[in-house]
């Protein structure tokens, strides 16, 4: 790991591989190692820097200021100029998805292609505090150290998973991930819960419309469900949307393949066009149009099925 100073943060970060550079951007609760299914696939063909976000882990200390996603995205920023980068491709998932956006709404001449994953345009709206969802997070926090990682287990991994593989197995493999044992909140937790929650972009999204956009979700996700990527993808210009089947909010660790191959597809795609959306034609236009319909379509189809 290596480190830069930025607005009283010592930031930690890490640089793997060459070629066209990738900014990873991770959520709550996560140090920037959670990218590594994704790093460990793609250093190969791109420069790949995550870190841990301010307050996390090796990030430290918080600093005085507030907490805010735009902070957090400028902590981003100052570690894309630190490298040098001109331009650079951009993922963010869940609170990552906020800091993505705050980040390239503020210099968008600098993104060179978007990744939205398991996340909102509006930070409000995320989770969706349903009773159900309310007592997992409650169990997540109580009970024995095994019975809060089980009940976390519960918002990441999709029904099936957990219905059919060992759940202690699972929990040592996201303890790795998460940088921290899926019993322990890490202190600076529910200041992050705070920054995205109060962060609001849906009113500024189609000034997104010239940045090449891929947003993702997870059809089990409690956390981030369809509709809310469906929303954020209609509120970008040209965006493109893809719902991954049988995954939930740690689509990322569970689905490592379809993760990488969608954000290889798009960094493609991207860099042949120069990183500028441009104006897509009438055929793109129709085309993304039909693939959110389409995505529409299943995913009420499977919503009707389990009720």
């Amino acid at each position: 790991m290596q480190t830069l100073q930025h607005a009283r943060c010592e930031l930690a970060f890490r640089v793997e591989g060459a070629g066209p550079p990738v900014l990873f951007i991770q959520g709550v609760g996560l140090h920037g190692d959670g990218w590594l299914p994704q790093v460990e696939c793609l250093k190969g063909r791109y420069a790949c820097l995550s870190f841990d976000n301010r307050g996390m882990a090796g990030s430290q200390p918080l600093g005085k200021s507030r907490l805010t996603v735009e902070l957090m995205a400028e902590d981003a920023l100052a570690l894309a100029n630190a490298q040098g980068w001109q331009d650079f491709h951009v993922v963010g998932h869940s609170m990552g998805g906020h800091i993505a956006t705050a980040l390239t709404l503020g210099s968008p001449e600098r993104v060179r292609s978007l990744a939205l994953m398991c996340t909102s345009a509006r930070g409000k709206d995320m989770p969706p505090m349903s009773p159900g969802l309310l007592w997992t997070s409650m169990r997540s926090r109580l009970g024995s150290r095994r019975q809060r990682r089980h009940a976390f287990l519960e918002m990441v991994l999709p029904g099936a998973t957990r219905r059919k593989e060992d759940l202690d197995d699972w929990a040592r493999r996201m303890a790795r991930v998460f940088g921290h044992d899926l019993a322990d909140t890490p202190s600076v937790l529910m200041k992050q819960v705070g920054a995205y929650r109060a962060y609001d972009a849906s009113t500024r999204l189609n000034e997104l419309g010239r940045v090449p956009t891929l947003v993702v979700s997870a059809d089990e996700d409690p956390l981030a469900p369809p509709p809310l990527g469906h929303r954020l993808a209609d509120g970008i210009p040209g965006a493109r949307y893809h719902e991954i089947a049988g995954a939930a909010h740690g689509v990322t660790v569970t689905h490592t393949d379809d993760v990488n191959a969608l954000l290889a597809d798009h960094f493609a795609k991207a860099d042949l066009n120069g990183g500028s959306a441009g104006l897509e034609g009438p055929s793109s236009a129709n085309e993304i149009a039909q693939n959110r319909a389409e995505e529409r379509r299943k995913y009420e189809g499977r919503r009707r099925q389990t009720l």
